[in-house]
């Protein structure tokens, strides 16, 4: 399958390199063409994970949007959820019919996509989907070098229009046969496990990232109190999507530390075993702070208002976190409110998730 991947992070080149060697013909698209270099003169990544370390080549490395998504059947954007309005400003001019475009995870970007793709005036019949989580644990180790710690079991996966489910699906399981479908984008938003891991470990452990170089918030960070407040952070979110009939398997991400069942199966001890998360982390500026609790909070809490579900954990971060960075992120752009979402009412909601713009 022809895939391009957008994107510079750790996430990217971890796509970049995997489905590659898998077989599928890769683009890899990045604006910053210098950081590219090195892939384009080598002709591709370097991969480490428990096979060993090599050289795998790519179809493509290039800072060329159009380039990169010419004839692409799957778009994959393993970036943060802050990247994607720049994403989508320079993505939907150039998207066509049948490409399906895929956000590991979202935070109820594929709907962002849509929107923007629609109001730039492309009629393209597209797909858009999202996931819970990367596919990857992943850190780059150099400036085309990428280390896959471990690779994810399951992935739940909405889609948008979800009428067109079964067709996007298709797509997907292509290159990661671990997709499993959910009700709609919403649903699958409210898989994304970062804004549930993520807030609590960096709040809860700000001194400690603030005095020491480096920390290791998934070894020493994560004690009992952390765990508790996860926990109850984590039985907000399931609160919400009972509340909005969503069925279980809800993911809890209590399942990541006890069992094999969560999204990466029985990964935690190999996370910290790596070494890989020991990392400097500037609390205003990481995307921790700027993905997780500036976007995936503010998401998270507008979905609980809406479904009028009592959310203190999670309000209780959020305001934590703008009080660290000195803005109210609940008046940021990742509400339903700011998405212009507000006003439909529950079935209005639930037609716009299941058929799209209808236009």
């Amino acid at each position: 399958m022809k895939i391009a991947v957008l994107g510079g992070g750790a996430g990217c080149y971890a796509a970049a390199a995997d489905l590659s060697e898998q077989g599928h013909s890769v683009r890899l698209w990045r604006r910053d063409a210098a950081a590219l270099r090195p892939v384009v003169e080598h002709g591709g990544t370097i991969l480490k994970d428990s096979a060993g370390r090599r050289e795998v080549p790519l179809a493509m490395a290039t800072a060329d949007m159009r380039e990169a998504v010419s004839g692409a059947e799957l778009i994959l954007i393993p970036l943060p959820a802050f990247a994607q309005p720049d994403i989508a400003r320079e993505l939907c001019p150039h998207l066509v019919d049948g490409q399906a475009v895929f956000l590991p995870p979202g935070t109820f970007g594929s709907y962002l996509l849509a929107d923007r793709t629609r109001r730039c005036g492309n009629p393209a019949n597209v797909l858009y989907a999202e996931t819970g989580t990367l596919p990857y644990l992943t850190r780059k180790h150099g400036p085309r070098e990428v280390a896959i710690t471990v690779r994810a079991r399951r992935l739940p996966t909405g889609v948008f229009p979800a009428a067109r489910t079964e067709e996007a699906v298709e797509i997907l399981q292509t290159a990661y046969p671990s997709v499993e479908p959910v009700e709609d984008v919403l649903s699958g938003a409210l898989m994304n496990a970062g804004p549930i891991i993520h807030p609590p470990l960096i709040l809860m452990n700000a001194g400690p990232l603030e005095h020491f170089p480096e920390w290791d918030i998934h070894n020493e960070g994560t004690q009992a109190s952390v765990r508790h407040v996860t926990n109850a952070l984590d039985e907000e979110r399931i609160a919400i999507r009972e509340s909005l009939g969503y069925s279980p398997y809800h993911f809890p991400l209590r399942d990541h530390y006890e069992t094999d069942r969560w999204m990466y199966g029985d990964a935690h001890q190999a996370l910290v075993d790596s070494g890989d998360w020991r990392e400097h982390i500037d609390l205003k500026e990481h995307r921790y702070m700027r993905e997780d609790v500036a976007l995936g909070l503010a998401f998270m809490v507008s979905v609980a208002d809406r479904a009028g579900v009592d959310a203190p954990v999670a309000r209780g971060l959020l305001a934590m976190g703008s009080a660290v960075c000195g803005h109210d992120f609940l008046a940021g752009p990742r509400t339903l409110e700011a998405l212009g979402l507000e006003r439909l009412d529950a079935a209005s909601l639930k037609q716009l998730l299941n058929t799209g713009f209808g236009e």
